[in-house]
């Protein structure tokens, strides 16, 4: 799931209303911990839209969650929420 890209999943991230698409899990990550650590908290959406797709998101539990749904707008949804503590002595 994570280095891999596959034309059937989609990695968005939305940040007060800006949505911007990566290929891979790790550069949608990375690109939504930058946005928490900036604005305190960021949304990362999976979309698939395929069998093969969700094969390469999950295997093959998330096939069969795929399957239940295939309708769905969104896969999985999370968010990203950072708390800038500041220095600690």
């Amino acid at each position: 799931m994570r280095g891999e890209s596959h034309s059937d999943v989609e990695y968005v991230v939305d940040c007060r209303g800006t949505q911007r698409i990566y290929g891979t899990f790790d550069e949608a990550l990375s690109a939504a911990f930058g946005v928490a650590v900036s604005s305190g908290r960021a949304q990362l959406d999976v979309l698939i839209y395929s069998e093969e797709g969700a094969e390469v998101f999950g295997g093959d539990s998330a096939v069969d969650e795929y399957n239940e749904d295939p309708e769905a707008s969104v896969f999985r949804r999370f968010e990203i929420k950072v708390n800038d503590r500041g220095r600690v002595p």
